[in-house]
């Protein structure tokens, strides 16, 4: 009896419940299911009316409110009638959101929500550090952390061209060795394991077809619309479309005669970006942080002359951001890496102010920064000039003379994060790809990178210059598949930088650059990667490390404790091994003579990298 009357109740209460949840949608409440902090929350919404362009026309949003909360969040069309808003809790407890739109339209605006947040357990933020919240910089501003404290040491590859058919995704998880049958998540769990945490890639390229088209497209007034990123052995632009032939934006476009290869982007294709979605999900669910670029310097011509500027790349950068603002990234405006074939610098970042100016620094803290030529401080400014930026870069300059520009960014004020994002390339110059040479100069930009003040991290490269991993190099005909580079032994010592960097945990983050204090340190051709010297050390004097490319003279180490003495251990760059060296005692001027290198020589017959603890001070 007791069954019968619980089993009628439960029924009663379902089919009121029902009924409660469909007066609550026509009335616009829609409640949500407990989510995780730091997990996405996606919000769909949809128009009851129609409209002519909604990627240009129509702008949504979310009031969401949480503990410690209270922001705008917008969202983004995603085809059809469907807008949506994707979100995240930061904290623990309840948060509410309530739609609005530019448009009269109930089916956008007025719409309220509720979700509850909980913790993840300890095991599961184990799993993946993702799960530890958006990367945020270091209390003192040098370097990177997640939202819990916890040190973020970015050690990234230069995956540009993710979005498209050349990092293949596959739907099913059954893993394939690395060659010709890999896919993206092949690629990715490769690289997690050797300790890689980020890639960065650009969300749409300027070139957009194999169009057989001279490697600069011009327009009858000799505007440069775009130069193409040439395959090997040709004038034209490489396909960058993605696995289901989707484009970015739709054709044809505005630009008399170029109409099939230059793209409407008053156009958005939500279809290509939907294809992106599963692999940002991907990336974050494998505990890695994609570094989006919007899109590359060379569409900058073509964009500006035929299409209102910036509003138009307004709201480009506006759509990408909103669009993955719940995903755990990095964010840029664009992708400069030269200043030639583009339209200045200031343009660009006249187009990013715009985007703050109007829509608000990304609503969970998604920190900003671009792969910029020299430097994103040369050409852009401190964050009083570019109000996006919250990191600076250096990028596409590949000797050792370019990484002072590092130094540089250390001491600007207030001072934010700092990273090489293209630095030599490994196969590039006179050093075929995996072979001992072009690791040697990828090793030198790591470690000499960071330690002259780029202590967010490092971003790898491979390819040289006809593509490789940067490139996406499938062809058949190609050299350097991605397959191959991803291979080299240059990629797997990125793990033993971080080794080194890492050894007495998130000290690293107190150290100055201080390469003055090491003599000599330009043994070598200032145009190189041998011969140099880097040094970085604590305020305190009771840290120092030390790295000595290829070709140092042993020297003389100012600038320690008078009469400290110091253990010494070599670390031997290209297999991540310490060896343990003798304790070093400074003289009254705080000076050390430095010993010879392992294997007892005067002149570094390789790299190596050095680290003096202070064990007792006088």
């Amino acid at each position: 009896m007791v069954k019968n009357v619980r089993s009628k109740s439960r029924a009663s209460v379902a089919a009121l419940l029902v009924a409660t949840a469909l007066l609550l949608a026509v009335c616009g409440t829609v409640f949500a299911d407990t989510n995780n902090v730091w997990e996405k929350v996606e919000i769909t919404l949809h128009a009851n009316k129609s409209y002519e362009n909604p990627y240009t026309h129509v702008e949504v949003w979310v009031d969401l409110k949480g503990p410690g909360f209270d922001k705008r969040c917008y969202g983004f069309w995603d085809g059809g009638g469907i807008f949506r808003v994707r979100v995240l809790a930061t904290a623990i407890g309840t948060w509410t959101w309530r739609s609005g739109s530019n448009q009269s339209d109930a089916g956008l605006s007025g719409k309220t929500g509720k979700f509850t947040a909980t913790a993840w357990s300890e095991a599961q933020v184990e799993k993946n550090p993702c799960r530890r919240g958006m990367i945020k910089a270091s209390a003192n501003g040098h370097a990177f952390e997640y939202a819990d404290g916890t040190p973020f040491f970015l050690l990234g590859d230069t995956w540009w061209s993710i979005p498209t058919f050349r990092y293949r995704w596959n739907d099913d998880d059954r893993p394939r060795p690395i060659g010709p049958d890999a896919g993206f998540k092949d690629y990715v769990r490769f690289r997690t394991k050797q300790g890689f945490n980020c890639f960065a890639m650009i969300a749409a390229f300027p070139n957009w077809a194999n169009d057989g088209k001279s490697n600069r497209l011009k327009a009858d007034d000799g505007t440069i619309l775009r130069a193409a990123w040439q395959q090997p052995g040709t004038k034209s632009a490489k396909d960058m479309h993605d696995e289901d032939g989707n484009r970015a934006f739709l054709f044809p476009g505005k630009v008399p005669g170029y109409e099939n290869t230059f793209p409407d982007v008053y156009r958005i294709n939500p279809a290509y970006f939907r294809n992106l979605d599963k692999k940002i999900d991907y990336l974050n669910a494998s505990g890695v942080v994609p570094f989006m670029e919007v899109s590359r310097r060379d569409i900058g011509y073509g964009w500006k002359k035929f299409y209102d500027w910036p509003d138009s790349y307004v709201r480009y950068i506006q759509y990408i951001w909103s669009r993955y603002q719940a995903n755990i990234c990095l964010f840029s405006p664009i992708h400069f890496d030269t200043s030639g074939s583009t339209i200045p610098a200031e343009d660009w970042n006249r187009a990013a102010n715009r985007v703050i100016e109007k829509y608000g620094p990304p609503p969970f803290g998604t920190p900003a920064g671009t792969n910029s030529n020299p430097s994103s401080l040369r050409n852009f400014g401190h964050i009083d000039n570019a109000k996006w930026l919250t990191f600076h870069q250096i990028g596409n300059r590949r000797t050792h003379n370019y990484y002072e520009l590092l130094t540089e960014i250390f001491n600007t004020s207030p001072p934010v994060p700092g990273i090489n994002g293209e630095p030599y390339y490994a196969g590039m110059h006179d050093a075929p790809g995996g072979t001992p040479n072009s690791a040697l100069y990828c090793r030198s930009g790591m470690y000499g990178s960071v330690l002259s003040g780029g202590l967010g991290g490092h971003i790898y490269g491979a390819g040289g210059w006809d593509g490789g991993l940067w490139g996406g190099n499938v062809e058949e005909a190609a050299e350097n598949h991605i397959w191959d580079a991803m291979k080299w032994p240059s990629g797997d010592q990125m793990r033993h930088m971080a080794t080194f960097v890492l050894s007495e945990g998130r000290k690293y983050q107190q150290l100055v650059p201080s390469k003055e204090l090491v003599q000599p340190n330009e043994s070598g051709d200032p145009e190189g990667y041998t011969g140099w010297a880097y040094c970085a050390r604590t305020a305190k004097r009771d840290l120092f490390l030390l790295y000595f490319e290829k070709g140092c003279p042993k020297g003389v180490l100012s600038g320690t404790a008078p009469r400290g003495k110091y253990k010494a251990r070599w670390f031997d760059t290209q297999r991540g091994k310490w060896i343990d060296g003798s304790v070093l005692t400074a003289d009254p001027s705080g000076d050390i003579a430095l010993p010879g290198f392992p294997g007892n020589c005067d002149v570094s017959k390789t790299d190596w990298a050095l680290k003096l603890k202070l064990t007792a001070a006088q």
